[in-house]
C-alpha cells in the first residue's frame, strides 16, 4: 500500500503527507520540556501546583503580580536576591507566615505591609502556606 507515502501537493486544500518520517521532519525540532523544579525534601510537585492557583487566585498575585513577576506593592519573587531571608523554602514559609510589617519593608515606597499568611478574612492555612511557599521556590530553583 503506497498510500502512506501520499505527497503534499501545494495549494490544494485537505492534502497532507500520511509519511511518518516525513512528518516528523515538516514538524520542526521537538520543544524540551522544562526541567523540573529541584524541590527540597518533604516538598511535592502537588505543593507546587496547588501553590500555583492558590498564589495567583488568592491576595499574593494582588501586590506580587500573576505568576510573581512583581507589581506595583511587591517585588518580583523570580530572582537571586532576596529582601527577606536567604530564598530558602523554610524562610519563604517564615515570611508568608508572618508577613512583613510595614517598617521592615526593604522598599520603603511600597504603601502596605505584607499580611500574615495572605490576610483577608480566609487566612491561608498551614498547609496552604507551604504550598504557597513551594510555589515560589520552584521560580527559583530550576
Amino acid at each position: 500500500d503506497t498510500s502512506a507515502f501520499a505527497s503534499v501537493v501545494p495549494g490544494k486544500a485537505g492534502t497532507q503527507c500520511r509519511c511518518p518520517k516525513r512528518r516528523a521532519r515538516s514538524r520542526g525540532p521537538a520543544a524540551k520540556a522544562a526541567p523540573a523544579p529541584k524541590l527540597p525534601a518533604g516538598v511535592a510537585a502537588a505543593m507546587v501546583t496547588l501553590g500555583v492557583s492558590l498564589f495567583n487566585n488568592a491576595s499574593c498575585q494582588r501586590c506580587h503580580g500573576r505568576g510573581a513577576i512583581g507589581g506595583g506593592n511587591a517585588p518580583s519573587l523570580i530572582r537571586t536576591a532576596w529582601d527577606h531571608g536567604s530564598g530558602s523554602y523554610d524562610d519563604i514559609v517564615k515570611t508568608i507566615m508572618s508577613g512583613v510589617p510595614r517598617a521592615e519593608l526593604k522598599d520603603q515606597t511600597r504603601r502596605f505591609a505584607m499580611n500574615a499568611r495572605g490576610g483577608g478574612t480566609t487566612p491561608l492555612t498551614d498547609d496552604q502556606v507551604k504550598a504557597v511557599a513551594a510555589y515560589v521556590y520552584s521560580l527559583n530553583h530550576k
